[in-house]
């Protein structure tokens, strides 16, 4: 993954995101698979062109996301906006088929998603910070002896 840049800010910001469907029902299957990957890789862009999405796996109740979210969005903020959106949306096309399983009329996510970071070794990176101000610390000595 490359380093991005905006504004003021260097970042690699890469998330692995999951959420499922309420109650787990198995909706996602295909048709709605791909319709659903594409609101998230494509449709969505068109509001946030700053987001890249790397890859999306959508299993029968649950979907993965693989993304660069830049620092100046939060990601839960962003989570929200695919599910409320891709909710609405899928309601709309496949409204029939949708009812049948929520037939209260609420949305088709279950509250609350998993997010992790993917970057960097962590061994490496607690090695670069315990390292910071040793590697110069004689060299720069021995300029003001």
């Amino acid at each position: 993954m490359r380093l991005l840049k905006q504004a003021h800010t260097v970042y690699q910001t890469q998330y692995h995101i999951v959420w499922v469907t309420r109650y787990r029902r198995k909706i996602l299957v295909k048709g709605i698979d791909s319709y659903l990957k594409t609101l998230i890789t494509k449709e969505f862009r068109e509001f946030f062109p700053d987001i890249y999405v790397e890859e999306v796996g959508i299993d029968k109740d649950h979907i993965h996301i693989h993304c660069v979210i830049p620092p100046k969005y939060a990601v839960s903020k962003i989570v929200e906006a695919w599910k409320s959106n891709t909710s609405r949306l899928m309601k709309e096309k496949f409204h029939e088929f949708l009812m049948r399983v929520y037939w209260d009329g609420e949305g088709i996510w279950g509250t609350g998603f998993f997010v992790s970071t993917i970057g960097l070794n962590e061994k490496i990176i607690k090695a670069y910070v315990a390292q910071q101000g040793k590697h110069d610390a004689g060299r720069t000595a021995k300029l003001f002896v």
